[in-house]
């Protein structure tokens, strides 16, 4: 009996998990070139999406991971729909429904519906196909209609009217890099207005210059951190003005840029909607074939944001050198210390957060190549390696806006300078000895140098043993304030003049 019982029980739970299996697992059908397959019925995505799914399980980074990505499409097809009803297409009736579903996209809604892997054969088709997929069936749903009833609401008739993944898809690309640039130049910005306000702290703090790694001439530590701003500015000024090759697309293009399917005026109706969506200043470009084949845009965009990796990592690691130490090193500033730096030495702190921002500068400048590789090699009329290019810039945009603000707060916000230090080495430089040239001459004033580093004197203790300055010529000669001030040359040839004179008498 036992067993018996056993049995039933068992087969009971069988049937109580197949059904409910069955349940949750509850498709319907959808057609395509390649026959039928059965969707989800909780799945607004469609067939083509679905076999995306099954070719493209590459890198697990899909479109919904770029959260503006998803609302770039979404802008493209509620321009193309505005457009193809103003130009007579599409019904009114349509667009309300597409409307509404955009606008549920952009207020966060559905994103985990685009589900296409970031890399991708196809030329993005498939990521083309996945939003005019999920944008239609999330408009019949709205209008009381069910997922996958296309006589309503068609992926390809309707959404993807007077289109072509080659128009769409570096459209979408333009539009969402454009959206995370602005995130990107704001954290940038406020980097760099950090820099400057470490700047203005420090500005009345003397220290040596240096040139390929030896000692030049006098300057503050104001100056070198405004210099550290002022270079970011520079990079974040080519930043903001390379955003004009991605407001230039290619919609109404279609296939290769001759417009086929599109009807008269779409082109330019749906650019100027585009432009009103996004907020951005959208053209059309002048040669549609041409955009439609060239990369020109994402070339010089990834350029803007190498050249930016580059002064980034150049400023990182000038904050490492001058950090080294803290007893056999530069150590002029102090960064805040983060974590213990070594599982062996105790009592080691690594300049973490730098050596961290050069990490991303390295991969923005690795993705900067593969762009470039990528966009010098697609063939004729169109490029079939967009995808890459995409999620190589996004990708670099990402980890910017992610890292900037953590490279700002636990890093830049907490420099503090070794005052001591500073002042051990103005003292014991022969860089001030420049200062001397106009007066005693470059050969006097190598002399002097050559000698001070061989005896370890310093170049005052020479200069009042050989009696070469007055006390007063020192002072008017060698006062660092004046020789890192802006007016610093005129002031200073003044005192040379005035110095030479005193000589003569």
């Amino acid at each position: 009996m036992k067993n018996s019982h056993a049995k039933i029980m068992a087969i009971s739970i069988a049937f109580f998990i197949g059904h409910t299996s069955l349940i949750a697992q509850q498709t319907r059908t959808e057609h395509d070139l390649l026959g039928d397959k059965q969707i989800p019925d909780t799945a607004y995505y469609g067939v083509q999406t679905a076999r995306a799914l099954e070719n493209f399980q590459v890198s697990g980074v899909l479109t919904k991971d770029y959260p503006d990505y998803v609302n770039a499409y979404a802008m493209v097809k509620l321009a193309a729909a505005r457009a193809n009803t103003q130009v007579g297409r599409m019904k009114p009736e349509t667009l309300a429904g597409i409307e509404k579903a955009c606008q549920a996209i952009l207020d966060g809604k559905y994103h985990d519906q685009f589900l296409v892997d970031m890399y991708n054969g196809g030329a993005g088709t498939s990521a083309n196909m996945n939003s005019n997929e999920v944008i239609a069936n999330i408009a019949l749903e709205m209008n009381g209609h069910k997922k996958g009833e296309y006589t309503i609401i068609e992926p390809h008739d309707d959404l993807n009217m007077g289109q072509s993944t080659n128009d769409v898809y570096p459209t979408a690309i333009h539009v969402a890099l454009l959206l995370y640039n602005d995130k990107v130049l704001q954290e940038a910005k406020a980097l760099s207005a950090s820099f400057h306000k470490k700047g203005d702290e420090f500005k009345d703090i003397l220290k040596m210059g240096r040139t390929e790694g030896q000692d030049a001439v006098p300057m503050t530590v104001g100056q070198e951190f405004h210099a550290f701003g002022n270079q970011l500015d520079a990079a974040i000024d080519v930043l903001q003005k390379s955003e004009a090759y991605l407001c230039e697309v290619n919609m109404g293009a279609t296939a290769i840029g001759t417009g086929l399917t599109a009807s008269p005026g779409y082109a330019e109706k749906c650019v100027a909607e585009l432009a009103k969506i996004t907020g951005k200043p959208m053209v059309l470009a002048h040669d549609l074939i041409a955009a439609t084949s060239s990369m020109q845009a994402f070339v010089m965009y990834s350029s803007a944001l190498k050249n930016f990796s580059v002064t980034l990592s150049k400023i990182s690691s000038d904050l490492i050198f001058l950090a080294t130490g803290p007893r056999v090193g530069i150590f002029e500033i102090n960064l805040p210390a983060l974590q213990p730096g070594s599982s062996i030495m105790p009592g080691k702190v690594n300049p973490v957060m730098p050596e961290l921002m050069n990490q991303i500068c390295f991969k923005a400048i690795g993705n900067d190549a593969t762009v470039t590789i990528a966009s010098q090699d697609g063939l004729l009329q169109l490029n079939a390696y967009e995808p890459v290019v995409a999620v190589s810039i996004m990708e670099s945009q990402q980890l910017f806006y992610r890292t900037l603000p953590l490279f700002r707060k636990n890093c830049i916000d907490g420099i503090t300078v070794n005052k001591d230090v500073q002042e051990t080495y103005m003292n014991r430089s022969v860089g001030i000895v420049t200062a001397l040239n106009p007066v005693l001459g470059y050969e006097k004033t190598t002399e002097l140098a050559k000698e001070a580093l061989e005896s370890g004197k310093g170049i005052l203790e020479l200069i009042r043993e050989k009696k070469l300055l007055t006390e007063q010529q020192i002072k008017e000669l060698l006062d660092p304030v004046k020789l890192t001030s802006p007016n610093g040359p005129t002031n200073v040839n003044q005192q040379y003049e005035k110095a030479a004179d005193h000589d003569n008498d």
